[in-house]
């Protein structure tokens, strides 16, 4: 087991990250926009000051919301990412050359935290051949068709949002905001998890996603207005009397 499930546990956000942050560590996060992602954990990097960070998410959230908070703060030098989405900031920088962007569609994005955190150290996808993706990688043939190496990624240290938390470090998670967040869990030297809810019972083995095993610290997220990244409604129906 990665850690005692005793010693798992932190009071506060910044109690399960004081000690691991240091400037120029590759960050891998949970979510996807402003869905699913660790804000508390986000906020203690933040406010921790660390700097020349290579953050390794599926975008990065909003202007001055998630991710977005540590652009704002110029703590990030990297991004891998699948998409730019809706963070303007992001965008602007990326044009302007002051942060570095290495852009990967998102299955293969995907492939590569959950081959870092089985200990696979490249693999070759379809994806991306023939593009901008494929420049300056190995390139190989199989089967008559040519596929380009991807390698897999291994974070210093993941952020993970989840639903529901047992003592022992398994998770669960709800609905979409699952999305990036089981693959992340798995790819960190070291793993923070803030859960919504922590259970002195063990979770039933059969609805466990994440189990223990890749959890090193654990912290009961603070309760918070969710975000939505974009609402999108259409005109009520008019009900007749």
């Amino acid at each position: 087991m990665k850690g005692d499930e005793l010693s798992k546990l932190r009071v506060t956000a910044k109690d399960a990250l004081v000690d691991v942050l240091r400037s120029g560590m590759t960050i891998a996060v949970g979510g996807f926009g402003l869905c699913g992602i660790p804000n508390d954990l986000i906020e203690v990097v933040r406010d921790s000051g660390v700097t020349g960070l290579t953050v390794v998410s599926n975008n990065m959230g909003v202007d001055g919301k998630g991710l977005g908070l540590l652009l704002e703060n110029r703590q990030v030098d990297k991004v891998i990412a699948s998409y730019v989405g809706e963070n303007k900031l992001f965008a602007q920088q990326y044009l302007d050359k002051t942060l570095e962007v290495e852009f990967a569609p998102q299955g293969t994005l995907a492939e590569r935290l959950r081959a870092g955190g089985a200990g696979i150290a490249a693999f070759y996808t379809r994806a991306g051949v023939g593009t901008p993706v494929a420049e300056g990688k190995p390139l190989a043939e199989f089967d008559g068709r040519i596929y380009v190496q991807e390698r897999g990624i291994l974070a210093d240290v993941a952020l993970v949002h989840a639903h529901i938390a047992d003592r022992a470090g398994n998770l669960t998670y709800r609905a979409s905001a699952r999305n990036f967040n089981p693959l992340v869990a798995t790819c960190g030297r070291v793993t923070v998890v803030e859960a919504e809810y922590l259970t002195e019972e063990y979770i039933d083995p059969e609805r466990v996603v994440t189990p223990g095993i890749y959890v090193d610290r654990l912290v009961l997220a603070e309760q918070r207005i969710k975000d939505i990244e974009k609402l999108t409604v259409r005109p009520r129906d008019t009900v007749s009397a």
